[in-house]
């Protein structure tokens, strides 16, 4: 905003929705149990040796709230509620039909794979750019010469060195825990060459 004055806006958007059912269920039994497991690792270590079991819990809260089918778990296979996944499925397909060309972040790649089968069903063409991606040239030209409206890229492989400015709309799917790297990511699509609102 400060070196490229001539950017066309950028406007943050945040969407909050509420778990319901079993994934709000499925959402606080995991919370009450990592919070006990959490409890008790501090009394026995410390804080600040206990960091790992603190994001140990925030990444399978995070996931709870992406898709359930994220935790490697029994019960959280039987869930069928997925907030996320459906609000995101409501709002692709009226997006594309607008002719709006997307850029959606995650920082699972296996949330990625889902959605995958989700564009799939809705025959919504799309791209991907994860860290196994091993030509990332095409997919990037692809959507760069509007051949597809949707680029899936994993937040590690896509958030930074990339010019995306094909892109006018950007979602991320779970939100990083360094709002700076979020804000790069976003960037791939507002910076210099970028001529439509973002």
């Amino acid at each position: 905003e400060e070196v490229a004055r001539e950017l066309p806006e950028k406007t943050i958007i945040v969407r909050k929705l509420e778990l319901s059912g079993a994934q709000r269920d499925l959402y606080e039994t995991v919370r009450v149990a990592m919070s006990s497991v959490v409890r008790e690792e501090v009394e026995s270590k410390g804080f600040g040796r206990s960091q790992i079991v603190i994001l140990d819990a925030l990444l399978k809260l995070r996931q709870v709230c992406c898709d359930p089918r994220l935790l490697r778990s029994p019960a959280a296979k039987r869930v069928t509620e997925r907030a996320k996944l459906d609000l995101l499925m409501t709002m692709l397909p009226e997006q594309v039909d607008e002719g709006r060309h997307i850029l959606l972040f995650s920082q699972f790649t296996s949330m990625l794979a889902l959605i995958e089968v989700e564009l799939q069903k809705a025959g919504l063409n799309y791209v991907t750019l994860t860290g196994s991606t091993i030509d990332r040239e095409t997919p990037i030209k692809r959507f760069q010469n509007g051949e597809v409206p949707i680029f899936l890229i994993s937040l590690k492989a896509g958030g930074l060195g990339l010019n995306l400015t094909a892109a006018d709309t950007v979602i991320h799917y779970d939100p990083w825990w360094n709002p700076a790297v979020e804000n790069q990511a976003t960037d791939r699509a507002h910076r210099i060459g970028q001529e439509k609102p973002v």
